[in-house]
């Protein structure tokens, strides 16, 4: 308080800015993440698009396998874990955008934000605090319902087979790429009436062992890409192989939660946020994904998804089938399906890096320089 020239104090307002008290980093860490949860609504929102489709692809899958055991199979087969996660991922991707969203504006919109910034706090520390307080909403649903994806792939899943099957070829599995080169060469009409290119095949007509041995020689590293995805596809997941994908997961809806906060603290308005994110996930991102446009390529690896869908982990990329997708080498050990080829690991992880620090510098920014 300070005194005027009647004796009369004035208000603290006049007080010097270092002399304000200030809510710590936790304090309004915990302030935002309970301001979220106390939004009843985009809670629901969360727990619908991230936990209750994995409970209804499940829960009818099981219960159609109790009623009818021998016309529906059991519920943990592997092509399930991977539509199971693909559903997580999707619905995850919106839900984590919208809640970035809502923790970029409710400010603005509630009529708020004049006095958080009026009480002295520092406004990046205002915007930093919404990230780990989003984030513990949005990581912890994800975990759950990955959880129970897991859970009932461990427990009903059929026996893992013992040969893998493409192109019309069944080879054993566990085959490296100079034993499948072997196995198919002492097996040629196996190739022959499946699919052997640059072999003549057809009624009447029989190959000569050197056509045979020339186009598995020729073509044995494709073939090995393809026995090895059909080989993924048809066994259940590791241990390890889940983690992965589960890691894979989390980054994926965590950097839908950073971009919608991003953008959403750029722009103002949290409608339209989430409707651009919802376009780039189901709209601009599959078509820019799975179409090569030329002299565009590297535009199109500048797509978020496009690097997310290269880093997908070996055991969710195989599901796309053998001969489909982006082939080389992934980090995780598993390759895309993307329709063009990939990009270095460098630029991969550039990408993924550029998104994720590239809109929290935006959003921060926006934050700092904005009208109180």
């Amino acid at each position: 308080m300070t005194t005027t020239e009647r004796g009369t104090q004035a208000p603290d307002a006049e007080a010097p800015e270092h002399s304000k008290p200030k809510a710590g980093t936790w304090d309004l860490i915990t302030t935002k993440n309970l301001e979220i949860r106390k939004r009843r609504g985009l809670m629901i929102t969360m727990v619908v698009l991230i936990i209750v489709p994995t409970v209804l692809f499940y829960g009818l899958r099981l219960l159609f396998h109790a009623v009818d055991p021998h016309g529906y199979g059991l519920a943990g087969s592997p092509q399930f874990f991977s539509q199971a996660t693909n559903l997580i991922d999707e619905f995850g991707f919106i839900a984590a955008a919208a809640l970035g969203a809502a923790a970029g504006t409710t400010d603005l919109s509630d009529g708020m934000f004049r006095h958080l910034v009026i009480t002295g706090r520092s406004r990046l520390a205002l915007y930093l605090a919404r990230i780990p307080a989003g984030l513990a909403i949005t990581v912890p649903l994800v975990a759950l319902a990955f959880l129970m994806n897991c859970l009932v792939t461990s427990y009903e899943s059929p026996p893992n087979p013992t040969t893998a099957s493409f192109y019309g070829v069944t080879a054993p599995n566990n085959l490296d790429q100079a034993g499948l080169e072997i196995f198919m060469l002492q097996h040629p009409q196996q190739e022959i009436n499946g699919f052997l290119p640059g072999v003549p095949a057809g009624p009447g007509t029989t190959p000569t062992p050197a056509q045979v041995r020339s186009a598995v020689d020729k073509n044995i590293a494709s073939y090995y890409s393809d026995y090895t995805a059909a080989e993924i596809s048809e066994s259940t997941p590791a241990d390890n192989e889940m983690v992965k994908i589960g890691l894979w997961l989390e980054l994926d809806v965590g950097i839908a939660f950073l971009v919608g906060l991003g953008f959403g603290s750029l722009t103002g308005q949290r409608t339209t946020t989430v409707i651009v994110m919802i376009a780039l996930e189901i709209i601009v991102t599959p078509l820019l994904a799975h179409t090569q446009l030329p002299y565009f390529i590297d535009g199109q690896r500048l797509i978020i998804g496009v690097a997310m869908d290269q880093l997908r982990p070996a055991a969710l990329a195989a599901a796309s089938g053998p001969g489909q997708g982006g082939g080389g080498g992934i980090l995780f050990g598993g390759r895309g399906a993307i329709g063009f080829p990939p990009m270095p690991t460098w630029a991969m992880i550039s990408v993924i890096v550029g998104w994720i620090v590239g809109w929290s510098v935006i959003g921060a920014w926006r934050m700092m320089t904005r009208d109180a």
